[in-house]
């Protein structure tokens, strides 16, 4: 699939924009155990009806804010260094909690932030986000620089704020 989309990377995002905006049914190793990761099956070439993904600026706006700008599978934030890419930064995206080919809304509850990494499925490997007391605990555990850095960070963030 990768050779025939030309070699772009972004191959496995154009498979399910062909079965979810442009209808086409397409079979992964996700829905037959008989496909390897990477194959595909075409069932018919008649289309489906075309779903509607769009999501207003507005809404984006919101999730985006409400989500601190930060990815919500991985913890990336807009502008941090790409893992996957070392010569881009950290883009972010809006993505469905429900996906949307499993009947999830475009609907504010179900969109949350995530980097294009993690929307592309390259970063499937997140782990659950830690406790207040694990974070305490590995912040405690840092040296003293890195506690400072990440004051400076909830500053920012925050404004000085604290909550009463």
């Amino acid at each position: 699939m990768r050779e025939a989309a030309g070699g772009i990377s972004e191959w496995a995002r154009r498979v399910r924009e062909l079965r979810d905006e442009q209808g086409y049914d397409i079979l992964t190793h996700k829905d037959r155990a008989d496909l390897k990761p990477g194959q595909y099956m075409l069932l018919t070439a008649r289309r489906r009806a075309i779903l509607d993904r769009t999501i207003s600026k507005e809404i984006r706006a919101r999730v985006l804010e409400r989500n601190g700008f930060t990815c919500q599978a991985c913890g990336a934030a807009a502008g941090d260094p790409d893992p996957f890419h070392p010569d881009r930064t950290i883009r972010l995206t809006i993505g469905h909690i429900v996906d949307f080919s499993k009947g999830g809304k475009s609907e504010f509850g179900n969109l949350r932030a995530e980097c294009t990494n993690c929307n592309e499925g390259l970063q499937n490997t997140s782990l659950p986000k830690p406790s207040r007391i694990e974070l305490f605990k590995q912040i405690r555990r840092a040296t003293l620089d890195d506690q400072r850095v990440v004051l400076e960070w909830l500053e920012r963030k925050f404004g000085g704020r604290s909550k009463s």
